[in-house]
């Protein structure tokens, strides 16, 4: 059962981090985008574009471990040494850039509650389970 909820709680937080992915390094410079990363005007979208097309993609990267993981934990059963490794390591990763983006300012205490309660989640019950 815990290993189920691991599993889920991944899961979620892979296709969130997919999702900031396609915000960061997709749609960074609409108008409804930059807004909800608080970003001022339209030149200064495209200003950060890089910086957020590069971030993006870490996201991306962090989204795929944890769908790796949780394939071979499938795969495999829970025993399964490489998958949960896998799946702890992004999800570990996923939490600590969380953590990192509350050091840049009370403001992103919201925003980094969001990108790591999920992971957080997920990755208490991988460990435990």
């Amino acid at each position: 059962m815990i290993g189920t909820l691991a599993l889920v709680f991944a899961g979620l937080a892979a296709l969130l981090h997919v999702y900031i992915f396609v915000l960061e390094s997709v749609r960074w410079t609409q108008p409804k985008t930059w807004r909800t990363f608080g970003i001022a005007d339209q030149q200064a979208a495209d200003i950060t574009k890089p910086m957020a097309y590069n971030q993006g993609f870490y996201n991306l990267f962090l989204a795929i471990g944890a769908f790796v993981g949780i394939v071979f934990w499938l795969v495999n059963g829970i025993g399964d040494v490489a998958g949960r490794t896998l799946l702890i390591f992004s999800l570990g990763s996923m939490v600590a850039a969380a953590l990192v983006l509350v050091t840049s300012g009370r403001k992103y205490l919201r925003p980094a509650s969001i990108q790591g309660t999920l992971p957080l989640i997920g990755l208490v019950l991988a460990i435990f389970a």
